[in-house]
């Protein structure tokens, strides 16, 4: 894996996001990345703040371009508390807790995004509020997501050596079979 490639996987995989019609402004985006899956090696072995750089640069365009805000998830050592700017923890009342993300404590992915931000904190949990999200190297976002996550079938299947699966999330449908979906955000999109 080049970081020419890096980057050409990173643009198609915002490309797909922007022409998904799935992205909501204001929404929150969750990010679970492992640097190191992206660089080919085992999860939490050789993380790069290197790596984590080209990653954030094109989330960050695809934030610019539909509005969301990002949140990176911190590893299992930090028990996959999540990055984001204190503005976004204030709106969805969250509280912040005491750390600081670090490569090895942390992860790459979520200290170097830490270090970009305007005014960063670090949540215990966004409380399965989530809207749509990513995960890089199978890191496991599902527990930041709202019911009821959709998985997406993009074409982009890879960042760098990293196994990418996306997902959106979708209001629950309740009411049975006489209930009128047409005009809710479904658009008849359920899966």
């Amino acid at each position: 894996m080049t970081y020419e490639t890096l980057q050409q996987d990173m643009q198609l995989m915002v490309e797909e996001w922007m022409t998904s019609d799935y992205l909501r402004d204001g929404e929150l985006f969750v990010i679970g990345c492992s640097t190191s899956e992206v660089a080919g090696q085992a999860i939490g072995t050789s993380g790069s703040e290197q790596i984590a750089e080209v990653i954030f640069k094109q989330l960050n365009i695809l934030k610019e371009k539909s509005g969301i805000q990002l949140v990176f998830q911190c590893c299992e050592h930090l028990n996959r508390a999540l990055v984001m700017e204190r503005e976004i923890a204030a709106r969805y009342l969250l509280d912040e807790v005491s750390v600081i993300p670090v490569p090895t404590a942390g992860g790459s992915m979520a200290s170097y995004a830490y270090k970009q931000m305007t005014d960063p904190v670090v949540v215990e949990s966004i409380k399965g509020s989530a809207h749509a999200g990513m995960d890089i190297g199978e890191t496991m976002i599902g527990m930041h997501m709202k019911h009821v996550a959709v998985p997406l079938r993009f074409k982009q299947r890879q960042i760098g050596n990293a196994r990418l699966a996306v997902a959106r999330t979708r209001p629950k449908l309740i009411g049975g079979s006489r209930a009128n979906y047409e005009d809710t955000r479904l658009n008849n999109k359920c899966n």
